[in-house]
């Protein structure tokens, strides 16, 4: 791993973060602390956690309250939250560093988001009898867990105290393998981004960007995105009432620059609009991580990237609670809300450079469809149960 870091940057912020962990953990953590521990694989599981983890705060409120990351892309933007008493990089899952972790932190609780099996980690804590949940955990046919050759795997499951799915589908999967200790609670991303209607967001920056003009949020896009957007760009003329802003998912200065460059309408980074007149610009690229949801906010209709690549669509759940049309390429269905977003008439589903054009030229035009769709995307989320409330009720006063 040392060697990897003098290559790769996410490395190095992995080992450096590591550094003297455990001493960290003593200095932070007594041992007459009553401790509720969250793990959360990257940013995204700890967005889909928060929700839970603030709710417990409330209940629990003499408690220290702990919170790890596996990656630097959720560490090293929350790693400074006044709210979490703790907040560490998990070590690799040895028995050694499972053991230390249970013998310095003595969690009352442990919350894993979604799905991050840590064998060890999992053993030791069954071993010492921790209540351990997972949190808006999906299962599908096609995991290990569900093939005659992975059944040796069932025993990670087994360690679990108990499981909170998503769906019927996942609580189905897991009693077929024996292991009953589930309830379907849904998905507390819902109730994280309704979080968000009650937050009061200003950007002035982005005020002075917009104007009075319809907004084109494009978030977490890749280079397949980028090109829809560009030859739009470069077939419109619509200018004078739009404009668009950019959030790439690949934060590499020099495909910022690329990007910028080839747009060829007046384009400027975001790390570039100190001291610039913003009005007389028609795209910004957001060059910084953390903010998008708040930009998401601003949007009037949005567009969310990773749809024409292997891995899927990106979060629609953001831009769709601001009642903004949501847009997106036709890799979506491993993702139950971008399928239950269309159904239900908030998602918009393209499939060509030709689709984006159309489609977005409609929406620019329409005020009475654009307002239409918003609010079907809105109340998709809006009708969802509370999740938070449903898991709430494991954790005895």
């Amino acid at each position: 791993m040392n060697l990897a870091s003098l290559i790769s940057e996410k490395a190095k912020l992995w080992v450096k973060g590591r550094k003297n962990l455990f001493i960290k953990i003593k200095n932070s953590i007594s041992p007459k602390d009553q401790v509720i521990w969250m793990h959360a694989a990257s940013l995204g599981e700890y967005e889909q956690g928060l929700p839970v983890f603030t709710a417990l705060k409330e209940k629990f409120p003499t408690y220290k309250f702990v919170l790890s990351f596996f990656s630097p892309s959720g560490y090293e933007i929350i790693k400074d939250q006044s709210w979490a008493d703790l907040v560490f990089y998990l070590p690799l899952d040895t028995k050694k560093n499972a053991e230390k972790l249970i013998k310095y932190l003595h969690p009352e609780h442990v919350i894993f988001v979604k799905y991050d099996f840590w064998f060890n980690l999992l053993q030791e804590l069954s071993k010492h009898h921790i209540n351990t949940i997972f949190i808006s955990t999906i299962f599908r046919n096609n995991q290990i867990f569900f093939k005659t050759y992975g059944k040796w795997i069932i025993s990670i499951l087994q360690k679990v105290s108990h499981f909170f799915v998503q769906n019927e589908n996942s609580q189905k999967l897991l009693n077929s393998i024996g292991i009953p200790q589930n309830t379907i609670s849904g998905d507390t991303r819902f109730d994280r981004v309704k979080m968000l209607l009650s937050q009061s967001i200003h950007l002035e920056w982005l005020e002075q960007f917009k104007q009075n003009k319809i907004l084109l949020v494009a978030g977490s896009t890749w280079k397949e995105d980028d090109d829809l957007i560009e030859k739009f760009i470069h077939k419109t003329d619509i200018f004078e009432n739009f404009k668009i802003l950019i959030a790439p998912h690949n934060m590499n200065s020099e495909y910022f620059q690329k990007l910028k460059k080839v747009l060829k309408v007046p384009t400027l980074l975001f790390s570039e609009i100190e001291g610039k007149d913003l009005q007389f610009y028609n795209v910004i690229i957001l060059d910084t991580i953390g903010i998008l949801t708040q930009v998401y906010s601003y949007a009037d209709i949005a567009y969310v990237g990773g749809g024409f690549g292997k891995e899927g669509v990106h979060n629609v759940l953001e831009p769709a609670i601001f009642h903004t049309p949501v847009i997106y390429g036709p890799i979506y269905h491993k993702f139950i809300e971008a399928e239950e977003l269309v159904n239900n008439g908030g998602g918009i589903v393209i499939h060509s450079s030709k689709d984006f054009n159309t489609i977005l030229y409609e929406l620019i035009q329409n005020d009475q469809k654009r307002n239409e769709i918003g609010q079907k995307a809105q109340k998709y989320i809006l009708n969802k149960p509370n999740s938070t409330q449903i898991i709430l009720r494991y954790f005895k006063s």
